[in-house]
């Protein structure tokens, strides 16, 4: 697991009309601060990625569809350092994967439909404290392509 990542396990409440689901509290062991909630799509087999935000703090849950999120450690003060993990993120596998600053991310669109990825990050965006990579960046040590063993559910 990279340092710092937290996984928090989500409550749905479900009845005949539909579905509550619980994303972050204030008074969750993940929340700091508010900054921004905003909703990303992303098409089947369609990328977004790489980027890095050297202040933000990320907090993301997918409310509809299904995603591959990856993270890249690049922070060299970080015991995991070079470290890449995958997290698939669902209706059925509902978390909250709290990713800090300092960490490559992106994700991927998998199944049949157009995924909406929410984040409710601890700033406001801010164009001056982002990086972006192409998704096939060779200094990132990742085939999105590929499986890789280190696969989180959980």
């Amino acid at each position: 697991m990279i340092e710092g990542i937290k996984i928090t396990p989500l409550k749905q409440v479900e009845d005949e009309r539909g579905k509550v689901m619980h994303m972050l509290r204030n008074d969750a062991e993940s929340f700091t601060k508010f900054g921004e909630i905003y909703f990303s799509t992303v098409h089947p087999d369609k990328i977004k990625g790489w980027h890095l935000h050297s202040k933000m703090t990320l907090n993301y849950a997918v409310v509809l569809g299904e995603i591959k999120l990856v993270l890249f450690d690049a922070r060299n003060d970080s015991k995991t350092k070079g470290e890449v993990q995958e997290f698939f993120l669902s209706k059925k596998n509902y978390k909250l994967v709290s990713v800090p600053p300092g960490i490559w991310n992106g994700f991927m669109g998998i199944g049949n439909e157009t995924a909406i990825v929410a984040n409710c990050a601890d700033l406001p965006y801010d164009d001056t404290e982002i990086k972006r990579k192409s998704a096939f960046d060779k200094e990132i040590p990742y085939n999105w392509n590929k499986n890789i063993t280190n696969k989180v559910f959980d």
